[in-house]
């Protein structure tokens, strides 16, 4: 957990201000917060899967999850104001560079086929978003628990202006993407 943070303060930063020549120490990018997110669209005619949503959060993240309600009433998707659709964990500090760890190098190669995370997930502001398909690839997660496999949206929001800087960013931090 430590290591992470020991590893973005001597070596990454170092590297990053070498490459994009920076002027002060506080222009070099870092990673804000990670967010965790799990939609359930199901969650409106059982109420027991927003439970199972955040236990399983909770397991993974080691933090406890926030249901997310709806904000606005659907009729086409039989949606009301103020219904749980999901959950989110939001991680900043020594939570999340422990989280970033297990997940680039004990979740992500478990992955079935797995050949790099997609270096298009970039979204033109230095924020990189990442879909995991189930959430089964995480060991904390015990698979004759779980009621469904459920995916999960992981967002890296960083201090970065450029996506070349947030790429050099996390690519430095671990993150393994594809070639």
């Amino acid at each position: 957990m430590a290591r992470l943070k020991d590893l973005y303060k001597n070596d990454v930063a170092p590297a990053l201000m070498n490459k994009f020549s920076y002027k002060s120490v506080m222009q070099i990018p870092k990673i804000d917060k990670v967010v965790v997110n799990v939609g359930a669209g199901e969650a409106r005619e059982n109420a027991k899967v927003i439970d199972a949503i955040l236990r399983d959060l909770a397991a993974i993240t080691g933090q406890k999850a926030h249901v997310c309600r709806a904000r606005k009433s659907v009729a086409n998707f039989k949606l009301r104001e103020g219904m749980p659709i999901g959950a989110k964990v939001t991680l900043r500090g020594e939570r999340m560079y422990e989280f970033i760890d297990r997940l680039f190098n004990v979740a992500l190669p478990r992955v079935r086929d797995f050949r790099g995370i997609n270096a298009n997930g970039f979204d033109g502001r230095g924020n990189y978003n990442m879909g995991i398909k189930e959430q089964l690839i995480f060991p904390e997660i015990d698979y004759d628990k779980i009621d469904k496999v459920r995916g999960m949206d992981i967002c890296f929001v960083t201090t970065a202006n450029t996506d070349e800087e947030a790429r050099e960013l996390l690519k430095l931090m671990g993150a393994p993407f594809a070639k």
